[in-house]
């Protein structure tokens, strides 16, 4: 009896030892958090300027593209306003008109107003004042959206300067509103000359122009380009023609190439890569590369063969 006692207890007590083997509870250990090594956070800042520097030129040009599309519909809208005005008048309005006895001539542009649904400002323009006249004063301080560039850095408004011989500073004349577009006035340079002399491009002095008289044809003629700011401010409405440079605010002339680094502040340039865009006489616009022959680049430009 005695013996089977103790066999019983030696069983319980290696089952019992047998459960506690078996029984494992978690035993919580304090944990550190693991950083980056610098190694790492250097590879993470490569990739990550790799992929920058890899998107940052994709979203530019995607936006270059975007404001050169936004500037050639402008300019179609320039273009279907003078055929308009063409169909109504029977030609194109006149670079500027100059009378000996105004102090101030009315752009190409201003006619063109009724046609691109500016008839709200061309109705506060009274070309039978000087521009800078309080009646005009308005219409002078209207920055119209569809004559500027969306790739040009333009002001609303610039300050037309006049040279005081006397005392040889320029002196503040009028502030006028600000274009990305000028018409062509040919191969000559207008400057500021009133009277200029005799233009060979779609835009004379005083001389209204028909598409007729494009010898060319309206498709191989160039006839309104493209100016940047930072070139000579440009104005759609017109200048006082004591100012500087005074017919060239309003009219450009193709002498050497678009975008020319050393050309004239009466050529034609923008901020667009590789050139500058043009209406042609048949409406369609293009752009004319800074590398184009200065000879066929001229050709263009001209509504005749030779002066």
């Amino acid at each position: 009896m005695e013996w089977r006692l103790k066999i019983e207890v030696k069983l319980m007590t290696h089952g019992s030892n047998q459960m506690k083997g078996s029984l494992s509870f978690p035993q919580w250990k304090g944990s550190r958090c693991r950083g980056f090594t610098v190694l790492e956070l250097l590879v993470t800042f490569g990739v990550i300027t790799t992929l920058v520097s890899l998107i940052l030129p994709a979203v530019g040009s995607a936006r270059e593209a975007a404001r050169q599309l936004q500037c050639k519909n402008q300019l179609k809208q320039i273009g279907l306003a003078l055929h308009s005005y063409h169909d109504t008048s029977g030609c194109l309005p006149a670079g500027w008109q100059w009378e000996s006895s105004k102090k101030s001539i009315y752009g190409w542009a201003v006619p063109l107003l009724p046609y691109l649904e500016q008839r709200a400002i061309y109705d506060q323009i009274d070309r039978n004042l000087v521009i800078g006249h309080p009646s005009n004063q308005l219409a002078r301080s209207v920055s119209i959206a569809n004559f500027r560039c969306p790739s040009d850095i333009v002001d609303p408004t610039f300050m037309l300067y006049k040279e005081n011989v006397v005392s040889a500073t320029m002196v503040p004349l009028i502030e006028l509103p600000t274009a990305s577009y000028v018409g062509v006035y040919g191969t000559v340079e207008a400057d500021d000359g009133i009277p200029a002399p005799p233009g060979d491009g779609t835009f004379r002095e005083s001389i209204p122009v028909r598409f007729a008289q494009l010898v060319r044809g309206l498709s191989n003629t160039i006839i309104v380009g493209e100016r940047t700011m930072a070139q000579v401010p440009s104005t759609w409405m017109g200048v006082d023609y004591s100012g500087e440079d005074a017919a060239c605010r309003i009219v450009g002339s193709a002498m050497t190439s678009p975008n020319c680094q050393l050309c004239d502040e009466c050529e034609f340039s923008s901020r667009h890569p590789g050139g500058s865009l043009f209406l042609w006489g048949d409406g369609r616009v293009r752009i004319l590369s800074e590398s184009l022959d200065t000879s066929t680049y001229q050709q263009l430009a001209r509504r005749i063969n030779s002066l």
